[in-house]
């Protein structure tokens, strides 16, 4: 999907999320997504707007990711915090046209992958961002995407 003034529709996958397995309903206003989303931004985003637009979209939608998740708050609290950063890395260090992104739960962890980089993911010392990515998350890494670039996933943990 991309993120524009003019929203396509909403693209999810086809498997339930933590709401659905448990019979309950998305809280009220949200759309009833899977435990996955995407989202791809155009080149024609500066980085600061990258970041605004990719984290206003997932901020709609995560509270239905983890509806009956006893501290959703904290965990959506630190998946935006996550997304933001790589987000903004990113973006800086585009390798392609777009930049994508997915936000998947699978009941113990928020996976968040966002690509695609021209280069290696620094070292914190060099995007101080990631210093809070690293405090936030079990697992942090890279893998070379099947186009121009790496793609950056990251691990939110889900702890009662």
């Amino acid at each position: 999907m991309t993120i524009s003034d003019a929203m396509s529709p909403l693209w999810v996958s086809s498997l339930q999320t933590a709401a659905a397995r448990q019979g309950t309903a998305a809280p009220q206003g949200l759309p009833d997504v899977e435990n996955s989303i995407e989202f791809r931004l155009g080149p024609e985003h500066a980085p600061v707007q990258s970041m605004r637009r990719a984290r206003g979209f997932v901020a709609k939608v995560v509270p239905a990711l983890l509806a009956g998740v006893p501290n959703a708050q904290v965990v959506e609290e630190a998946t935006l915090a996550v997304l933001t950063e790589l987000v903004d890395v990113t973006a800086r260090h585009r390798a392609s046209i777009d930049l994508s992104g997915r936000v998947s739960y699978d009941g113990d962890h928020v996976l968040l992958t966002v690509g695609e980089m021209d280069r290696r993911l620094p070292e914190p010392e060099e995007e101080p961002g990631l210093f809070l990515v690293h405090r936030l998350t079990d697992e942090i890494g890279q893998y070379r995407s099947d186009e121009a670039g790496y793609v950056t996933w990251a691990s939110v943990p889900v702890r009662s």
